[in-house]
């Protein structure tokens, strides 16, 4: 048995700095504590029960194998963090371990612009990414609400969505791809069945998805090969008020449905987002009180493109009844889309300006179902506001999730503010109710649990096998095969039950 001082494995520090050396294994209580956290309500009076042992930080692949097979062979647990952006609690260590911070491994390894990819190292920040790729008249459009902190690595990890994937597609649609260190130690290269360049491939099973949206329970990407598009000419954002959340509804189809091949997305605010957005006066124009929905929608493409669209999209805003609320309106609240993860500290609370941080619930729900999940939501948010004075309700979004497309189904949004400072173990057990709660509306409405972040945490993950059905079984099954000692993030998915037998 292994030696311990003061919670690290001594064992495991030692060999860990023969590979990486010592000023690049950290054992600190505050490098160890500022890596259990992640930016969903934290539980700060269980925060020294979440730290991992030691954060590691390899700027290799060799590096990545090295920690891997060092913890396989100690059965140490191992979790992979990015830039830990996400919003479910992959990067947060369940049973302390040793956390792998990849932010060093930030590489351009290739820019092709004759094959239109670009190979890197995936720990590198996309907003710098996209700084590097500018001179070449190319773009990596992935844009989510975290885009100028998050990384590509945690985007692979979590399989993430985007605002333009009605353009620009998602992850998935975009990493051509990977290089995994799996957890035994082994190297795999994933793609479509071709090299590493090629999109589409009809040899072998699909198994680069496998590696998207696994939360860490499955390897580390180390390297990967992405798709480039020509960076747009032009881009134009429309904001439409209507009076009630109902015509902003029915009027969000004519949108969606408009068959324009620029359209980025279409993205509803209910009438309470609305509301606080009036109460939070840095994030929003005031507008008039009978406004009480918002139906944004934004084309991306040539200036060509964007300009008939634009004709288009003003012509069905006005069919629908929709008032433009403005050139400025439209272009300064589109452009402030990330800022929620830029200053998150928008807080109010029953009319009082309290540090609050905001976190949000998501959903893919058919258009059919969104009145009824929007009901259900906020009576949900509301009755646990009543109880718990640490929450606080925003409204909600309702964004087209379909890559490439306009119509289809939704990501649903609930946007909840968390006086995290105030929460003890009462309010952290009323927010996993209402998170259990909202989870089993979904379900009920014949949706998913998450359409961009995952469902690993406490109060939702409960419900996945609910969701999946023979797939979490399949799931088991993978996790065993390719993990046999459960040291890749264990806890996660509820995947520890591929191990009951007591083996791993």
């Amino acid at each position: 048995m292994t030696m311990t001082y003061e919670g690290v494995n001594r064992q495991a520090v030692a060999e860990l700095v023969d590979v990486l050396g010592a000023e690049r294994v950290v054992v600190t209580p505050q490098g160890r504590l500022i890596r259990a956290m992640v930016p969903a309500p934290f539980p700060f009076h269980r925060w020294a029960d979440e730290a991992p042992e030691i954060a590691v930080l390899p700027e290799t692949t060799d590096e990545v194998v090295a920690i891997v097979k060092l913890a396989n062979r100690l059965r140490i647990p191992i979790v992979p963090r990015a830039g830990a952006t996400g919003l479910n609690d992959g990067a947060k260590p369940n049973r302390g371990g040793i956390v792998v911070d990849t932010k060093r491994m930030n590489k351009v390894l290739e820019i092709d612009t004759t094959d239109w990819t670009v190979t890197i190292q995936p720990s590198i920040n996309m907003l710098k990414l996209n700084e590097r790729l500018a001179p070449y008249g190319v773009w990596y459009p992935d844009d989510p609400a975290s885009y100028p902190v998050s990384i590509v690595s945690g985007r692979i990890g979590t399989g993430g969505w985007s605002l333009l994937g009605s353009r620009y597609g998602h992850v998935r649609d975009n990493v051509i791809s990977m290089e995994v260190v799996l957890p035994t130690g082994e190297v795999l290269e994933v793609g479509q069945g071709g090299g590493r360049k090629i999109r589409h491939s009809s040899t072998g099973y699909r198994l680069k998805d496998l590696f998207l949206g696994h939360q860490g329970t499955l390897g580390i990407a180390t390297q990967a090969t992405l798709e480039l598009y020509p960076r747009p000419e032009a881009e134009f954002p429309a904001f439409f008020g209507y009076e009630s959340f109902d015509a902003g509804y029915r009027a969000m189809q004519p949108f969606c449905r408009s068959n324009l091949a620029t359209l980025a997305g279409v993205i509803l605010f209910d009438e309470r987002k609305v509301q606080y957005l009036r109460r939070d006066d840095e994030a929003y124009i005031p507008e008039p009180e009978s406004l009480q929905s918002i139906v944004a929608v934004a084309a991306y493409g040539s200036e060509g493109e964007v300009a008939a669209a634009r004709d288009r999209l003003m012509r069905i805003g006005a069919e629908t009844g929709g008032r433009y609320l403005g050139e400025e309106l439209s272009e300064l609240d589109w452009a402030s889309r990330h800022d929620r993860y830029a200053t998150p500290l928008h807080g109010r609370s029953r009319d009082r300006a309290v540090h609050m941080s905001w976190h949000c619930e998501d959903a893919a729900i058919t258009y059919s179902q969104l009145p009824f999940v929007k009901q259900r939501w906020h009576e949900i948010a509301d009755r646990y506001i009543a109880e718990h004075e640490v929450f606080d309700n925003w409204g909600m979004f309702f964004y087209t999730n379909n890559a490439y497309k306009g119509w289809g189904d939704f990501l649903v949004e609930i946007d909840i503010g968390i006086w995290e400072q105030r929460l003890d173990e009462d309010s952290w057990r009323a927010w996993t109710n209402l998170k259990r709660e909202i989870t089993q509306v979904s379900l009920d409405a014949g949706g998913s649990i998450s359409a961009c972040h995952g469902a690993t945490r406490e109060g939702e993950v409960e419900l996945v096998p609910a969701e999946l059905g023979g797939q979490f079984d399949l799931m088991l099954k993978l996790k065993r095969m390719l993990d046999p000692n459960n040291i890749m993030n264990p806890g996660k998915y509820l995947l520890d039950q591929a191990y009951e037998d007591g083996e791993g």
